[in-house]
């Protein structure tokens, strides 16, 4: 079986699965969804998504955020892994978007990536899921699936991401990283019974 006809199985049998794909991650606005992409490093966006409320009820808005101390911040997201450094950095994060983009979220990757706490992963997802550009976010769920599903020699997140982009049509981006995200999730945990994943199964079988 070829890279291609492997690419086409896959994206058949998660549309099955999948048909619709909500937005993991809780949020109102390009800014709301940017905090808590940036808020989901190492953590999952389930505890995420418990920590948030009460975070938004205080800041929701950049003009707010920048208000708080990061002290304030810290104790908000105190039960998030590296709760130190993602309080600093939205900190940060606010206060730039205040001064620098009168309290928009920039919809360039250039200037979401000069953010304090925003990488290209985080930039990606905004970009995709806040403004509706076609990108691929990779992260450890798709990285992982794609290299066991012989669709990336990627050693890295940036080069999984440039095979996945080079494999399906850019129309299917937005919605198709999430959908592997949410096969790894309930088909194919790293930690875990692989005894789900029909999909390897169906691609390698004998």
């Amino acid at each position: 079986m070829t890279k291609k006809q492997r690419a086409k199985i896959v994206q058949e049998e998660l549309e099955k699965l999948y048909p619709e794909v909500p937005i993991p991650l809780e949020h109102k606005d390009a800014y709301t969804l940017m905090v808590a992409v940036a808020l989901s490093a190492q953590t999952t966006d389930k505890k995420v998504n418990q920590v948030t409320p009460a975070l938004f009820a205080v800041a929701d808005t950049p003009e707010k955020m920048a208000k708080l101390s990061v002290g304030e911040i810290k104790e908000l997201i105190k039960e998030i892994g590296l709760s130190n450094s993602k309080a600093k950095n939205l900190k940060k994060m606010a206060e730039v978007l205040v001064e620098k983009h009168n309290s928009v979220v920039p919809d360039t990757y250039e200037e979401l990536e000069e953010l304090a706490g925003v990488g290209h992963k985080t930039a990606s997802v905004v970009m995709s899921q806040g403004f509706g550009f076609p990108a691929f976010p990779v992260d450890t769920h798709i990285h992982r699936l794609m290299t066991q599903w012989k669709l990336t020699s990627g050693k890295n997140v940036v080069e999984t991401e440039r095979d996945a982009k080079s494999i399906w049509k850019e129309s299917v981006w937005n919605k198709l990283h999430l959908q592997i995200i949410f096969y790894g999730r309930e088909y194919s945990p790293a930690r875990g019974s692989q005894e789900k994943d029909y999909i390897t199964k169906r691609l390698f079988e004998k």
